[in-house]
């Protein structure tokens, strides 16, 4: 039955169900079906009244709405605190990806802060106690996370980017497969002529940094390349600087080098370039997340592009049709990503007199 969600607290002049009705030809209820059980009208009559919403550019009025199912139409999603006040790119788009997803369906994001781990659970339950948001979108998932097994044992909703690692899955998660990108990264190097191919990474116990670290390591072995050029630290452009530079010292130094993130691909392409070596054609450097930053020209970074359009519409999808009670049970999606090829790990072949002994 419709409600008053689109009569009540609106501006003069501003589109309702009625003025999309009397614009399509048809009741204010076939408007309100529409919108809400599409399946129950023609699909003649559904796409007229599609398009009349669209020449009104008619939004349904949440807080009315809100009043009528006591529901919040929001969607909570942890802005998690970062080291240094840096910026995630990825997550910068994942947030831009999961607001249209959410708005597409008539709900919008309500962003917070909290402390990681088990302190920040206790912002998580005041926000279900005043009712703010119906259910949460997770990112940043670590191994030992709580979020996922806290919010199961209470029944709230969620899904979250990335999954629990913890050897138990809890709730519906998308994720983006981390070891099929670096095995199509060792690929796209052996093409190339690479066989000392190294794996720069984050340290030991990152669920993301270590599933990365796996597909270097049987995609190497697979191809009889040694596994044990491997460097770890944290996610810094001058800690990865230091790395590459103690690698690119061994007697036998890697002619390529994978690594966990742009941001440490691109302290390698630094100190590639600190020595005089042309990255592609003396030394490989492949990134992963497509960040901004790897397509600047001058820089030209190799990279494994997460599909985070695609992964915050399934993700959206997921927890509203659990809200809405069209799916029950957990649901999950292993996504791969693209590896877009660009000048840092192209003409190894064109070129095999750089890479001799004298060149190192």
């Amino acid at each position: 039955m419709s409600g008053p969600e689109d009569e009540i607290v609106r501006d003069a002049g501003q589109p309702t169900m009625t003025s999309i009705g009397r614009a399509a030809g048809v009741s204010r209820q076939t408007v309100w079906n529409v919108l809400h059980s599409p399946d129950r009208v023609r699909d003649e009559t559904r796409r007229r009244v599609e398009h009349a919403i669209q020449e009104q550019r008619y939004r349904p009025n949440r807080v009315a709405r809100s009043l009528r199912t006591r529901t919040a139409r929001l969607l909570g999603y942890c802005v998690m605190p970062r080291a240094g006040g840096e910026i995630n790119p990825v997550l910068q788009g994942f947030l831009r990806a999961i607001t249209r997803a959410a708005e597409d369906r008539g709900y919008h994001v309500l962003l917070f802060t909290a402390a990681p781990g088990r302190d920040g659970l206790s912002t998580y339950a005041e926000l279900l106690a005043e009712g703010a948001v119906d259910g949460f979108v997770l990112s940043d998932t670590t191994v030992g996370d709580p979020r996922q097994r806290w919010l199961v044992e209470r029944g709230v909703p969620f899904a979250a980017f990335g999954r629990s690692w913890s050897g138990t899955e809890h709730g519906s998660w998308v994720d983006v497969d981390g070891a099929a990108g670096t095995a199509a990264a060792v690929e796209h190097l052996r093409r190339q002529g690479h066989e000392r191919i190294a794996f720069v990474g984050w340290p030991q116990g990152s669920g993301v940094g270590d599933d990365r670290l796996a597909g270097w390591a049987r995609t190497c072995a697979r191809h009889g390349l040694s596994t044990r050029l491997v460097a770890r630290c944290q996610d810094s452009i001058q800690a990865s600087q230091a790395l590459a530079s103690g690698l690119l010292d061994l007697a036998q130094p890697p002619t390529a080098m994978v690594c966990a993130s742009d941001v440490l691909a691109m302290g390698c392409l630094a100190e590639v370039r600190a020595r005089g070596f042309r990255p592609g054609r003396d030394v490989a450097v492949v990134g992963f997340d497509d960040t901004p930053f790897a397509r600047l020209p001058g820089i030209e970074l190799s990279s494994l592009e997460q599909p985070l359009e695609t992964v915050g519409a399934q993700l959206v999808g997921m927890l509203l049709d659990t809200l809405s009670g069209a799916t029950r049970g957990p649901r999950h999606a292993l996504l791969e990503p693209s590896l877009r090829v660009r000048a840092s790990s192209m003409g190894f072949l064109d070129d095999p007199g750089s890479r001799g002994e004298e060149n190192r």
